[in-house]
């Protein structure tokens, strides 16, 4: 068991071989369930052998053309089993009507019902009777030994073949295909991201060898008697899940097949507005003059009309009838007041931003903690660059229930604050001139309005001051206020101003306190005392001696046992 886990691509083959047999069974066995209501009106019926169709029958008498040709289907499986000898068949006559006849056993009564207009019972009976003969020559032939093992071989070859290809597929995808998809989004107008490419191009890759091995499958039991009549249900089921009308819309009913193409239209409509969108930005827009948020709304307005225009026209050429989808349209509806809300929330934020434009793109702005330059507004959410070059999506309703500070709004010129202490006993006037001087040397700085400073007070170790300064450019403020920080502490230091650093001075008053001490407390402490003054009484009267002799040293030590 896990060495058979070791091999993740087998688990993954065995997986995938799984799930197109529990498909297969299943379509196998509701298709023609569903069928059967339609089996039912058919007038003619099929005879068949090995999985091929011969002629139809039609109803005669009191006997449907069902039940005719379950009879004679089952006479042909008794009497064709082996290759020798050849089966013959004859054609026999009853009460004025032919009967075709293998091997001596009554197959099949033809009767005037069985015959096109202007063809007598006996010329269809003959003509039946030929192509009996030629399938059932046919038949023994392919259950002779040598066209079983010529059957072999081309099922091994057709294995080897399926397998070939589906590994071309797979060199193509990782050789030719993989290099040549978009790379990362570098533009930040690409809304089709590498992603989305290469999943789509994988789903197609796997159906295309879903439909290889299923076409090999197919044509490796078609090759065999046995399991030709298998082959035709399979085929059958397949052809008539996609063609058969089986989902009713409204007052008609649709195809599976039909749903496809309808798919399909939809896609197109889509790749259409998208294709449109980028000729409006690059080669119409960009030369009426508009700014690029007005650029940005009208791309967007003109794609989602195209859409919502397409999708009309789409349906209508399909056949069909909005007045079916009220229905549909009242279910969405009661979806969007409950479980999508939040997604209807969006949307209708995202239009307000689109149609009002209190940002638009290109706007540098800040939300909550976030700081950067408005790329991409779409109804859902927008796309913010920050500082740090990271993209950020933000849901539209966040624009619109909490505070957002535009910084280019209407105009880039905003106002910065820088400020700067310090200390006690600077020259004023001195200070003053240093930060405007060091305002106005900056390139990034505007001289209109002109650089201010404000005396803001005393704080507790300096005096405190503000420069302010305009700048045209909000999204440079972080360099540009290092740059000036650097330039005021040059001149500052240039011109003998202290910058102050925090700092406390303690004062200490005498006193006593009245503290309440017990005796015995009371009376350690004043023996300490005594015992203190008594050893620094010795060691400053060793300390005019020389205290590194060997006597002093036993005469300390005494002391300290004492």
């Amino acid at each position: 068991m896990y060495r058979f886990l070791r091999f993740p691509s087998l688990v993954t083959l065995v997986v995938r071989i799984a799930a197109v047999a529990i498909a297969i069974g299943c379509l196998l066995f509701i298709v023609p369930v569903l069928a059967q209501d339609k089996d039912k009106d058919t007038p003619v019926a099929a005879i068949i052998l090995d999985g091929r169709q011969l002629f139809d029958v039609s109803q005669s008498g009191r006997y449907d053309a069902k039940e005719r040709a379950d009879d004679a289907n089952r006479v042909l499986k008794q009497k064709i089993i082996k290759a020798e000898p050849l089966v013959p068949v004859m054609i026999a006559e009853s009460q004025n009507l032919p009967i075709i006849k293998v091997d001596g056993a009554h197959l099949l009564t033809v009767t005037p019902e069985d015959a096109p207009p202007g063809r007598s019972a006996k010329e269809q009976a003959a003509i039946w009777a030929g192509r009996l003969e030629q399938a059932i020559k046919e038949a023994q032939e392919q259950r002779s030994t040598g066209y079983f093992r010529q059957a072999i071989l081309l099922s091994v070859g057709s294995i080897l073949l399926a397998i070939a290809c589906s590994s071309a597929l797979g060199w193509m995808w990782h050789r030719w295909l993989q290099p040549r998809l978009p790379r990362e989004m570098t533009n930040t107008e690409d809304t089709h991201p590498r992603l989305n490419a290469e999943f789509g191009v994988q789903i197609i890759l796997t159906g295309i060898r879903l439909a290889l091995f299923v076409f090999t499958f197919l044509y490796i039991t078609d090759l065999f008697p046995h399991t030709r009549e298998l082959s035709r249900k399979i085929a059958y089921t397949l052809i008539g899940s996609l063609v058969w009308k089986l989902i009713p819309l409204g007052n008609s009913s649709y195809s599976v097949l039909q749903l496809f193409f309808l798919v399909g239209l939809f896609t197109g409509v889509v790749l259409v507005a998208g294709t449109t969108k980028k000729l409006l930005r690059s080669r119409v827009l960009r030369f009426t003059g508009l700014n690029r948020s007005a650029q940005e709304t009208v791309a967007q307005v003109a794609t989602y009309g195209m859409i919502f225009l397409g999708t009309i026209v789409v349906l209508q050429l399909w056949g069909l009838d909005l007045s079916s989808l009220t229905i549909v349209a009242s279910v969405v509806g009661v979806g969007i007041g409950l479980g999508l809300q939040g997604i209807a929330k969006e949307f209708i934020s995202g239009l307000v931003l689109i149609f009002e434009r209190p940002i638009r793109v290109g706007d540098f702005v800040n939300v909550g903690e976030l700081m950067g330059t408005v790329e991409r507004i779409s109804v859902r959410s927008t796309e913010i660059r920050t500082l740090d070059e990271l993209s950020i999506i933000i849901p539209n309703s966040r624009f619109l229930e909490a505070e957002v500070v535009n910084w280019t709004h209407h105009s880039p010129v905003s106002r910065l604050k820088i400020p700067v202490n310090v200390a006690y006993g600077s020259n004023l006037s001195v200070v003053r001139s240093a930060l405007i001087d060091a305002a106005k040397e900056h390139q990034d700085v505007l001289a209109e309005p002109a650089p201010r400073v404000f005396f803001k007070g005393f704080g507790d170790n300096s005096l405190n001051f503000e420069l302010l300064i305009w700048i045209s450019e909000p999204r440079h403020q972080f360099r540009i206020k290092s740059d000036i920080y650097f330039r005021i502490e040059a001149i500052l230091r240039h011109r003998h101003i202290e910058m102050p650093f925090p700092q406390r001075d303690l004062h200490v008053r005498s006193g006593s306190l009245p503290l309440e001490v017990p005796p015995q407390v009371a009376e350690s402490f004043a023996l300490l005392s005594h015992n203190l003054a008594q050893w620094l009484e010795y060691q400053s009267r060793m300390g005019s001696q020389d205290g590194h002799n060997h006597n002093g040293t036993q005469d300390t030590e005494q002391y300290r046992n004492q």
